[in-house]
């Protein structure tokens, strides 16, 4: 008996010896305790929370080196590796997931939009529902501020800059030539639909080192990475035809987009100012294929154009008018990947090519424009945790530029150009914090033609102020080589370089959003010429300069008013350049100092309709009046359109478009045209240049067949 007591009694002691208690405390990094944050042993069920005081006890078992795993919603998982005798009086301090939703975000100078966007701006969908957009991407992000209104041209000119500092990305990859042909005073339009897009990315200044060779503004559209079914779009214009069909496999689809456009009809019941001789006539198609594989995408997209038109327009030199004639051919190929190598490696890869023609003949002249471009671009991520991420990558800019001249008096001539860039970029993002976040980079780029290298570094800093507002800071070095108009004639210039400096305010409630944001721009190596126009006989600079500073305010409310959405931007620009053939500083002739813009969009159930409103205003711009000292001397009167929509659901998957722009016919004024010479009292003539039309009217017919049924070109109807 004894002897049983006896074995009794060292098993019970053994057991109890054997037993370790892990202990402590969790708190977060101010020395606030957590309370319910989970704490156990990895691989086994010993564990326990804290409690209301941030503390933990439990008993186990195990011995030797063990993880111990403390985890807690918002906050990054600990871990600790060690021998269990000695997690005794733990003190934890559990830090900030900087992955959370309400997590600080590096947006100064860029409006985002999409699914996968923390801060939505704009959607996609806006593209196709705002009322002065009629369709068009950039003609719907004119309604944000940092835009100029500059209606007889159509391009994006943002923050005091031309339009050729803004550079078009579709999946990451460059767009070489974004717009469809025009003629003066006939705003273009950009070339691609928006319904292969769920993504914009709308960067006004302070971009992300990644992207070069734009001086303004950079402009990314993401194509869809996987349509949710097969369908069949229809729609039937006023203006010609789209057909568009999408296809699904098990790891694959396509989606294919055709469109005839011809204005003939239109402008036989709508006489404009332009003397059609043949109203603008367009054939376009777009596919875009996608491939899934386990750890990654392939994306090929596929866009061409077909467009020619010939006109006589009213000018006050010539007694018979201008006559221009245009045929432009387009082809765009855009291929990509991006995939995941490992669980903190990533890497994407792609490549574009572009080919244009363009034939063109104006008065007596006749020039043939050709282009072929190419873009290739690699680049990998590395995540080192989830607070520090590494972006790196090289990518190289092709163009190959050809042109023909001649007419009557002179004897043919070609000449052209071949503008190569190498680049390097790497950058990185740096989250102290869940409220403290930095974006530091740099960009090494050597262009062949001037034999140049520069260096940009780029830098953001994001600090979140409460839970739904936050203050960015953004500067950076921005260089971009003159365009085909310099280079086609000279090649003795230098990269052209502009410095941004950017305070941006967000706040973001549900289903609000407003920013108020000031920068400042300095540009430098701007081309200068002695002439007129840019020619041979020019003389060529890099000397000029200027600056560009303003305020930007944007707010969006979908959730006050029922049914109703609406969002106001507005745009202060204080602005002067001395380039070109400019004899002094001065404020641009594309440049307005005031512009405002209101958007509305209301659903009317009763009505099964959607109807909307867009406004625009915009303060004069600057002219020479010869008849007046001084250049740019005179501003013309304010521009006004008033724009509406009404779209009228039919049933589920049919719907009739209406929309008409300038409601009011407003006698919108873009400028003067004055005669060469004066008359017998010195004065110089001169005559309005007044948009082709001062209303267009829009009826379209869109009709979805798909799976479900219920899908439609205008989801949210």
């Amino acid at each position: 008996m004894k002897l049983q007591l006896l074995i009794l009694f060292f098993l019970v002691s053994y057991c109890i010896t054997a037993q370790s208690t892990i202990s402590g405390k969790v708190t977060n990094n101010k020395g606030v305790a957590i309370i319910g944050a989970n704490i156990y042993l990895e691989g086994t069920y010993d564990g326990s929370t804290t409690n209301d005081k941030g503390e933990f006890s439990f008993k186990t078992e195990e011995t030797g080196t063990q993880t111990l795993i403390v985890s807690y919603l918002s906050y990054e998982t600990f871990t600790m590796l060690g021998d269990v005798s000695y997690m005794k009086d733990l003190l934890i301090k559990l830090r900030e997931d900087v992955n959370a939703l309400d997590a600080v975000v590096l947006s100064a100078g860029t409006f985002s939009a999409g699914d996968n966007s923390k801060i939505t701006v704009l959607k996609p969908l806006d593209v196709v529902t705002t009322a002065s957009a009629l369709g068009d991407f950039v003609g719907a992000l004119q309604t944000l501020p940092g835009t100029t209104t500059v209606a007889e041209d159509g391009r994006l000119f943002v923050r005091g800059g031309e339009a050729e500092e803004t550079q078009i990305f579709i999946d990451g990859i460059r767009v070489f030539t974004p717009y469809t042909p025009t003629t003066n005073n006939v705003p273009t339009r950009g070339r691609y639909s928006p319904f292969l897009f769920d993504g914009i990315t709308f960067s006004t200044g302070g971009y992300s080192a990644e992207f070069g060779q734009a001086l303004s503004s950079v402009l990314l559209l993401n194509t869809i990475d996987e349509p949710d079914q097969e369908k069949t779009d229809i729609g039937i214009m006023t203006l010609g035809a789209t057909l568009g069909n999408t296809q699904k496999w098990n790891k694959s689809s396509i989606s294919v987009n055709a469109s005839y456009i011809n204005l003939a009809p239109y402008v036989a019941l709508f006489p404009d100012r332009n003397d059609w001789i043949k109203p603008y006539e367009a054939l376009s198609g777009e596919a875009v294929f996608r491939r899934r594989f386990d750890n990654g995408i392939l994306k090929l997209y596929t866009a061409f154009d077909s467009a020619n038109f010939e006109l006589t327009q009213e000018d006050i030199n010539i007694s018979e008018g201008a006559y221009f004639k245009l045929k432009n051919d387009n082809l765009y190929i855009n291929g990509s990947y991006q995939g995941v190598l490992n669980e903190n490696w990533s890497v994407f890869g792609g490549m574009s090519y572009t080919h244009t023609k363009e034939k063109t003949n104006f008065i007596d002249n006749n020039i043939e424009d050709t282009e072929n471009s190419i873009h290739a671009k690699l680049k990998f991520k590395r995540r080192f945790s989830s607070r520090f991420k590494l972006n790196f990558g090289v990518e190289y800019f092709a163009t190959d530029f050809n042109e023909d001249f001649s007419n009557e008096t002179i004897t043919p001539v070609s000449y052209g150009y071949n503008n190569n860039i190498s680049a390097a970029f790497t950058e990185a993002d740096i989250f102290f914090s869940k409220k403290l976040a930095l974006k530091a980079g740099i960009r090494a780029e050597y262009s062949e033609i001037f034999k140049d290298f520069t260096i940009a570094p780029r830098l953001s800093l994001a600090y979140k102020t409460s839970a739904k507002s936050q203050v960015s800071l953004a500067y950076g070095d921005f260089y971009q080589n003159p365009t085909s108009n310099i280079l086609k004639f000279t090649q003795d210039v230098k990269p052209q370089n502009t410095t941004h400096y950017i305070l941006n305010y967000q706040l973001n409630r549900e289903g609000k959003i407003f920013r108020v944001e000031a920068y400042y721009k300095d540009y430098n190596n701007l081309v200068k010429y002695d002439t007129n126009f840019a020619s041979f006989g020019s003389d060529y600079s890099s000397n000029g300069f200027g600056f560009a500073k303003g305020l930007d305010v944007f707010w969006r409310d979908s959730k006050s008013i029922k049914n109703t959405d609406y969002w106001i931007s507005y745009s202060y620009l204080d602005t002067k350049r001395d380039y070109r053939n400019y004899p002094i500083e001065a404020q641009p002739n594309f440049a307005n100092t005031h512009n405002l813009s209101l958007v509305g969009k209301y659903w009317i159930s009763d009505w099964k309709s959607q109807v909307g409103f867009s406004y625009a205003f915009a303060s004069g711009r600057t002219y020479t009046n010869p008849n007046e000292t001084g250049f740019l001397n005179q501003k013309t009167k304010s521009y006004n359109s008033l724009s509406l929509n009404w779209a009228y659901l039919i049933s589920q998957q049919k719907i009739l478009y209406f929309s008409v722009n300038n409601v009011f016919g407003f006698k919108n004024i873009n400028g003067y045209q004055y005669a060469n010479t004066p008359d017998l009292n010195g004065n110089f003539a001169r005559r309005a240049l007044r948009p082709a039309a001062d209303q267009f009217f829009f009826i379209g017919f869109f009709w979805t067949i798909s799976e479900d049924k219920s899908s439609n070109q205008l989801d949210n109807l």
